[in-house]
């Protein structure tokens, strides 16, 4: 028969209040008797019923996850992140995709919350990034952890996962700048975003620090998609030799777009490096999965989504965190799709 909450406290010979705030992971309790607890846990293979918890008190064991992103790769690397939290703290995840353009998206959320019981909400681009749907969000009996581009949090609304998009942008095109290349494009990604913003200005930074002069024939807007890189690209290759704009090298937004844009080189028999070296960003499958593979900037949106749950969990449990800002910065990989 399956254990309960009963058979663990028998086990471990101690009440069944002290073995709920062991499996809550709550504050309070001594190392010994956490570990006498675990071990009967252990033994005995008890699973919590987190969903019948949740519905027999008062207090909430789950987060939600609220995301608007096209890009797979990333959603499911937050999921993973996220669920590796919840797992080791015994909360739920509620997962919400939605469509932010929606005008009446800050009213669905709120109704979200209210009916689904979540104790918070992990909110990433670009709703981490709309101040107004934030301040919508703070003001519900819930707490909230946003995971934005940049490299300080820019108010103290909640507590926040700093990306710095900006220096790995400028680490990047560094590394373009050093291999000899002077016309390099820019492939955006959707202007709504920060991490598009902070990415262009570390393009534009590492243009400046090396002298050389920015021309915005060379930068091409777009959105974070394959279909997007390879538009991109045959725009900028596809530029007329008499206006001397052909780049020999191209920042792509994100790895989605920069396989596009190899994509879109192979259609136009542009060998990869020789002809054109294409760099991209985060470090997802596409960066890997192309021949040849990617040069990009390793962001580990894995370890960032785990490190938001974490700091929620705390938020919620009412637990000291020694701070309510961390930063990341994604770090180069350099592989075969760059060259001199």
């Amino acid at each position: 028969m399956k254990a309960t909450i009963n058979d663990v406290a028998k086990h471990a010979g101690v009440s069944i209040k002290t073995v709920s705030r062991v499996i809550n992971n709550e504050p309070s309790v001594r190392q010994l008797t956490r570990e006498k607890v675990q071990a009967a846990v252990d033994e005995l293979n008890y699973q919590p019923n987190l969903s019948a918890r949740n519905l027999a008190g008062t207090k909430s064991f789950s987060i939600t996850y609220v995301y608007d992103n096209p890009n797979a790769y990333y959603v499911i690397d937050m999921q993973e992140g996220i669920l590796s939290a919840c797992r080791q703290q015994g909360f739920e995840l509620l997962i919400h995709p939605c469509d932010a353009k929606n005008a009446n998206i800050a009213d669905e959320v709120v109704n979200m919350v209210k009916h689904s019981r979540t104790a918070g909400l992990i909110l990433t681009p670009p709703f981490s990034e709309m101040p107004e749907f934030v301040k919508r969000m703070t003001e519900l009996d819930v707490k909230v952890v946003r995971i934005m581009s940049g490299d300080i949090a820019p108010d103290e609304l909640t507590p926040c996962v700093m990306v710095n998009d900006r220096e790995a942008a400028q680490t990047i095109t560094q590394h373009l700048i050093d291999l000899g290349h002077k016309k390099i494009g820019f492939l955006a990604g959707d202007a709504e975003h920060m991490s598009t913003i902070e990415r262009y200005k570390g393009y534009r930074r590492a243009l400046k620090a090396n002298d050389i002069a920015f021309d915005k024939r060379l930068v091409v807007e777009g959105e974070y998609s394959f279909e997007s890189g390879v538009q991109g690209a045959k725009q900028l290759m596809s530029a007329s030799s008499a206006d001397d704009i052909t780049p020999t090298a191209v920042f792509s937004c994100n790895d989605e777009i920069a396989a596009g844009a190899l994509f879109a080189a192979r259609l136009m028999n542009i060998a990869i490096p020789e002809q054109l070296s294409i760099a991209g960003f985060e470090n997802s499958p596409f960066s890997r999965q192309t021949w040849p593979k990617l040069t990009t900037a390793d962001q580990p949106n894995k370890e960032i989504a785990q490190d938001a749950a974490n700091l929620l969990i705390a938020q919620v449990r009412k637990q000291e965190s020694k701070t309510t800002t961390s930063q990341y910065i994604p770090q180069l990989v350099v592989r075969d799709s760059t060259s001199a």
